[in-house]
């Protein structure tokens, strides 16, 4: 049976506790950076709570190799 983070990972969202996870961050970093506008896209339900499509993700994450190089 897969684990909730696999099953959402599956459908392409991630919960901003597992983006914290993966990026080695805390929350209220994620937080700060989303302040500034320098986090991921997120995705807001209806009921308020944030996702990150893995998409977007890798694509955030490749634009700062891009800056880094």
């Amino acid at each position: 049976m897969p684990t909730n983070l696999s099953a959402r990972a599956g459908r392409g969202l991630l919960t901003i506790p597992d983006v914290c996870a993966e990026l080695g961050v805390s929350r209220s970093t994620f937080y700060d950076w989303r302040a500034k506008r320098k986090a991921p896209p997120c995705v807001k339900l209806p009921n308020g709570d944030l996702r990150v499509r893995r998409a977007e993700l890798d694509r955030w994450l490749e634009s700062l190799e891009d800056v880094a190089a």
